[in-house]
């Protein structure tokens, strides 16, 4: 269980993150400890490499996640599936962009960059999960 509090961690997994799906919270709270794990890289001053393998991780396991849940959602006849598809794309864009961007060179790993991370699943739970979380519990 993640008990980082606030003053820790750049992402602490707070009550509000839930979707009421067990499966679905472990996973988003896999993808919260892996934030966390880049944010202590970081401050520990661990060096690109080891960096550079957390954001990988990162990807990896964002897209296996959303592989996971559009599967799910498929099966449970979400009616914001593909729309829910496209943000998923969207968002794995961006991260891997952000890993382009470091790997290359241009772009530093800051608290800048993890307080974008914590807003882009914050964000993505918040609204798009719990839009899909509310409309499978009423069926």
């Amino acid at each position: 269980m993640i008990t980082d509090t606030e003053e820790d961690v750049v992402f602490p997994w707070r009550k509000e993150y839930s979707v009421d799906m067990p499966q679905i919270d472990g996973q988003h709270k896999i993808l919260v400890g892996l934030i966390n794990d880049l944010q202590s890289a970081m401050m520990e001053g661990r060096g690109k490499w080891a960096l550079a393998d957390i954001l990988d991780e990162l990807i990896r396991y964002t897209r296996s996640h959303f592989a996971f849940e559009e599967d799910m959602l498929q099966k449970q006849g979400y009616s914001q599936l593909p729309a829910h598809h496209a943000v998923h794309e969207g968002l794995t864009a961006q991260v891997c962009e952000l890993r382009d961007r470091f790997q290359s060179g241009k772009l530093a790993i800051s608290m800048e960059v993890l307080r974008f991370l914590k807003d882009w699943l914050a964000d993505h739970i918040l609204r798009h999960d719990k839009d899909y979380a509310k409309e499978l519990s009423g069926k």
